[in-house]
C-alpha cells in the first residue's frame, strides 16, 4: 500500500483534485460567526473542521468549489443576503491567504492557479431559494463568482422538485426550466446534486451546456434519493457534463441510511437541525455515535460508487466532491481534505491508469467548465438577458 500511495500523491502532484463542494464557509458561520482569527486555517483545524491549509496541501486539493450554501428554510431576502454573506466569507479568505488560495471564476484560472501552486478557489450557490426567483438575482451572483447553481436544496422549491422533499412540478416548472437557460446564457453550471430525478432529467433535456453534480454518488450501489439513477448517468455522455462522487457515508453505504435516520431524528429530538454542525451540534451527534456505533464507511465504499459511475457514465464524465464540512461524520482515511491519496491509492490498487486518475481529479472538471464557458459565448451573442418572472411562466 505504500507504493500505492506514493504513486497517488506523485499524480496528485501533476493532476490535483477539483472538489466539487466543500461547505467550510457556513461551518465558519455557524462556528465563529466568520471570526477568521478563531478559526485560523492557515493552522491545524482538526479539532474544529474537516479542511484547512495544510491538510488541503497534504490532500492534494488543486481547485476547490466553496459552497456559498444557505439553508433551504430560509426563504425570500433571507436567503439573498445570507448567501452574499457566505461570498463575502470566501472573499475573506481569498484576502487573508493570497500565498495560498487563488480566486477563480475560469477554466484558464484553474490552470493559471495550478501553474502557480496555489489552490484555485471558486464559488457554488447550493440551492435555488438563494436567487429568490429572481433571474437578475441569478446573474449578480454570476458577477460576485459563483460559478454553479445547485437546482435545490433539501428541499422542493417554487420551481424544481428536490430529492428529498415532496414533489409539486413533476421536475421542473417553466419558470425552472428558464432559470437553467439563463444559467446557460451567462455560464454558470447547472448543478443537479440535490434534485429529484424528474428535475435531473428536465434540466439534462433543457441545458444546452454540460452539467454537473457537486456531491452524488451512485443510486445503483447505495439506494439513497440523494443519489443518482443510472440512465441519469447514462445520459451524461450527450450532455458532456460530470458526476462527482461523494463521501458522505449515509449517501454511500447502505447499512448507514438507517443509522443516519435515528441519528437525525436524535438530534431532532435535542432541538437542532439535522445538519447543525456547531460544537453543540457535534456533541449530541457523537454522544450517539459512541452509545449506537456507526457502520463505517472505508475508501473502498467510495471506490466502489467511482467504478460504478465510470462503467455507466464513463471515465471522462466523473469527478470528486466530498462535501467536507457538510456532514459530521467520513468514510475511514476520507475525514478530511487530507484523505484524497488515501483514495487514489484505492483505485490504483484496482487497477486504474494513471490517465484515468487525472480525468478524474483534474480534467474533466476543468473541461466542463470550459465547455460552459463556450457555449455562453456562443448563447450570449444571440440572446439577451432573460427578463422572465416566475408568475409570467407558471402562473
Amino acid at each position: 500500500m505504500s507504493d500505492l500511495l506514493a504513486r497517488a500523491r506523485a499524480l496528485l502532484a501533476e493532476h490535483p483534485v477539483v472538489d466539487g463542494h466543500n461547505d467550510l464557509p457556513w461551518a465558519l458561520r455557524v462556528q465563529v460567526g466568520y471570526d477568521l482569527d478563531r478559526r485560523d486555517i492557515a493552522t491545524d483545524q482538526s479539532a474544529h473542521l474537516n479542511t484547512d491549509l495544510p491538510r488541503l496541501r497534504a490532500g492534494g486539493v488543486g481547485a476547490q468549489f466553496w459552497s456559498v450554501y444557505t439553508r433551504s428554510d430560509f426563504a425570500g431576502d433571507e436567503a439573498v443576503s445570507s448567501t452574499l454573506e457566505q461570498i463575502d466569507a470566501v472573499r475573506q479568505l481569498l484576502d487573508r491567504y493570497p500565498a495560498d488560495l487563488a480566486p477563480a471564476t475560469t477554466a484558464d484560472d484553474m490552470e493559471r492557479a495550478r501553474a502557480e501552486g496555489r489552490i484555485a478557489s471558486l464559488m457554488g450557490a447550493e440551492g435555488g431559494h438563494s436567487i429568490n426567483n429572481s433571474l437578475a438575482t441569478l446573474r449578480a451572483l454570476y458577477a460576485l463568482g459563483v460559478r454553479y447553481m445547485t437546482l435545490t436544496h433539501n428541499d422542493t422549491i417554487d420551481w424544481a422538485d428536490s430529492a428529498t422533499d415532496e414533489p409539486r412540478h413533476q421536475g421542473l416548472s417553466a419558470f425552472g426550466e428558464e432559470v437553467v437557460r439563463e444559467m446557460n446564457r451567462i455560464g454558470m453550471l447547472v448543478d443537479l446534486s440535490h434534485v429529484s430525478p424528474d428535475t435531473m432529467r428536465d434540466a439534462l433535456r433543457v441545458s444546452e451546456a454540460p452539467v454537473i453534480f457537486s456531491h452524488s454518488s451512485a443510486r445503483a450501489v447505495c439506494d439513497h434519493p440523494r443519489n443518482i439513477p443510472d440512465d441519469v448517468l447514462a445520459a451524461l455522455p450527450a450532455n458532456g457534463g460530470v458526476a462527482m462522487a461523494t463521501f458522505v457515508p449515509n449517501f454511500v453505504l447502505p447499512e448507514a441510511v438507517e443509522w443516519a435516520r435515528r441519528a437525525d431524528a436524535n438530534m431532532n429530538a435535542h432541538g437542532l437541525h439535522r445538519l447543525d454542525t456547531t460544537e453543540a451540534g457535534l456533541r449530541v451527534q457523537h454522544a450517539f455515535a459512541e452509545a449506537h456505533p456507526r457502520p463505517l464507511a472505508t475508501c473502498a465504499t467510495v471506490a466502489d460508487h467511482l467504478d460504478h459511475m465510470r462503467e455507466v457514465a464513463g471515465v471522462d464524465h466523473i469527478g470528486l466532491g466530498g462535501d467536507f464540512d457538510g456532514t459530521t461524520f467520513f468514510p475511514e482515511g476520507l475525514d478530511s481534505v487530507a484523505g484524497y491519496p488515501n483514495l487514489i491509492a484505492e483505485l490504483l490498487g484496482r487497477g486504474w491508469s494513471d490517465a484515468d486518475v487525472a480525468k478524474l481529479t483534474w480534467h474533466n472538471a476543468v473541461r466542463v467548465l470550459r465547455e460552459a464557458e463556450a457555449v455562453a459565448a456562443k448563447l450570449s451573442a444571440t440572446r439577451g438577458p432573460s427578463i422572465a418572472t416566475i408568475a409570467t411562466l407558471d402562473g
